[in-house]
């Protein structure tokens, strides 16, 4: 009985809510945008480093650090949600800070191209636990009602970090003259403060998800395996968000390894590269923050099948024009289309998922995403080696329409509750 009361007086002390909640929100956005700007550190300069610096002939090869990216941060994600349950999300975001923070050491000091592929394995595990934990922490804060809102800043503040990363990297190398080690002191800054932050500031918010479960119908307790199946096959929402997210990182997956060297190719220096490279994820990191709150309030599954569209058009820009223009315009609609799908989605898996059980379902629709970067970046790998940059871009943008097909057939319109 005394343990009952304790439980309930601690829940009366907890409110959802963006404004109730603000600090807290707040501070959880500067540590992603921090999280972020660790993957812009490798946007512009990291395939140039293959090609330029290890002679690097394999398109394939080169693409090898993004799967072990994606693969990592892929499996971690799965693990995320259920250390999230069971050990607390503020320590799994530690330690997320905690592996990563080797990682700009690694690549300032390596010696081949196999420690930049374990620098990769180590950031991808640190993106899985800390993004997996930034957004989480966000949705259990601010409750049902403005979900699209959370998810969408939250991206913003990621993204958006990476594109700013992204081109700064390529300014610090041109300035420099160097592709190394100078673009990657900022990642040492950027562990060091994201770290920091993480383990003197944040609060964790198991209380918040026990206070919004309290307000659901009780739901039966389901185990991973359950979680898994029915994320991933059985219930056609949830079916439909992941192979979107899945495709739609592939084309990011795709992008990452293949544009500097597309690029590179038809003349441009690392300097203009660096541009284009931050303006797709500025973009989508800045419009995220009305695209996450506009599917609150005219649903999900339009947003997402428009934005798998506009982002093949994009890639398809890309691989028939010519030209820096040509190529800017594309890649501000290839932000667009992202932006686009990549808070709705989440969302939607929100929607759907009960509160008991919703940060393993985000972590499994999240496995499914992140795998979707070692897809992209070996099949563009393998398409670029065989027939040449243009056609890799071209096949993704393909399989970038036929997925918003599958959730234009399979998914049902939903709006967030209310």
């Amino acid at each position: 009985m005394a343990e009952a009361t304790t439980v309930v007086t601690a829940l009366s002390s907890v409110r959802l809510g963006l404004r109730e909640n603000w600090r807290q929100f707040a501070l959880l956005l500067l540590v992603n945008a921090f999280v972020g700007g660790m993957v812009g550190l490798e946007r512009t300069v990291v395939p140039l480093i293959g090609s330029e610096e290890f002679k690097l002939a394999s398109t394939t090869v080169i693409a090898s650090f993004i799967a072990s990216f994606g693969i990592s941060k892929a499996i971690t994600n799965l693990v995320s949600g259920q250390l999230a349950d069971g050990w607390g999300r503020k320590r799994t975001l530690v330690l997320g800070w905690v592996v990563g923070l080797p990682v700009p050491f690694l690549i300032i000091g390596a010696p081949s191209w196999g420690w930049i592929i374990a620098a990769n394995v180590l950031l991808g595990i640190s993106q899985g636990l800390t993004w997996s934990m930034a957004v989480i922490m966000k949705i259990d804060l601010v409750g049902p009602k403005s979900r699209g809102l959370a998810v969408g800043l939250n991206e913003c503040a990621g993204y958006l970090m990476v594109g700013i990363t992204a081109f700064l990297t390529g300014w610090i190398a041109a300035a420099s003259g160097a592709l190394r080690p100078d673009p990657f002191y900022l990642g040492i800054g950027y562990s060091v403060l994201g770290l920091g932050l993480s383990a003197l500031a944040v609060h964790d918010t198991g209380e918040h998800v026990r206070l919004e479960a309290a307000g659901h119908a009780k739901a039966e307790p389901i185990g991973f395996r359950e979680a898994f199946m029915l994320t991933s096959f059985r219930d056609r929402n949830l079916f439909a968000a992941c192979q979107a997210g899945l495709v739609n990182n592939l084309n990011d997956g795709m992008s990452w390894a293949i544009f500097p060297l597309f690029f590179v190719a038809r003349g441009l220096g690392v300097e203009p590269i660096g541009i284009l490279k931050a303006v797709y994820p500025g973009v989508w990191g800045v419009l995220q923050v009305v695209t996450g709150p506009l599917s609150d309030r005219i649903g999900r599954k339009g947003l997402i099948v428009a934005g798998m569209w506009l982002q093949a058009a994009a890639l398809l820009m890309v691989s028939v024009l010519d030209g820096f223009a040509w190529w800017l315009v594309a890649s501000i609609l290839l932000g667009v289309g992202t932006a686009m799908v990549y808070p709705t989605l989440l969302a939607a898996i929100s929607d759907v998922a009960h509160p008991t059980w919703r940060a393993r379902s985000l972590s499994i629709y999240r496995f499914w995403r992140d795998l979707g970067y070692a897809v992209g970046a070996l099949i563009a790998g393998v398409i670029s080696d065989a027939f040449g940059l243009p056609w890799a871009i071209g096949g993704v943008g393909a399989l970038t329409f036929l997925s918003g097909v599958v959730v234009a057939l399979a998914m049902r319109g939903r709006k967030a509750p209310t």
